[in-house]
């Protein structure tokens, strides 16, 4: 890519793409050292689809204060999608626990830790 680079003027639009890419290089070819890594951002907008979906439904939240915890929530029932958790589930207990747990010990019920106390407990 550097060899044909060189042999293009530097507003052609294909030099442009080129400089783009070599100046992330890294990001492009992160993929080839971890496997875990998808080539396309597709899961991502597939997470991002049921958003976009309900904005007119959601186009006002009250406020701003109800727009934060609205997407705080999104955030928490995203994460449990990801870690493989159904996230009403998962809510219902930690908001039963929430009030009589220790402030030092609510990293607890994230849902990693969560997903893994209850499947030491089914094993046990």
């Amino acid at each position: 890519m550097r060899t044909e680079r060189a042999g293009l003027s530097r507003h052609a639009a294909v030099a442009k793409a080129m400089d783009y890419m070599q100046k992330r290089w890294d990001g492009f070819t992160r993929f080839l050292d971890d496997g875990r890594i998808c080539l396309t951002n597709n899961a991502a907008e597939r997470a991002l689809r049921p958003l976009c979906l309900g904005r007119k439904s959601r186009l006002f939240a009250g406020s701003d204060r109800g727009g934060a915890r609205a997407a705080a929530m999104y955030t928490l029932i995203g994460t449990a999608k990801l870690n493989d958790i159904d996230p009403q589930a998962w809510l219902a207990d930690v908001l039963d626990r929430i009030a009589e747990m220790p402030q030092n010990r609510l990293p607890e019920l994230l849902p990693w830790h969560w997903k893994a106390d209850r499947q030491q407990a089914l094993a046990a």
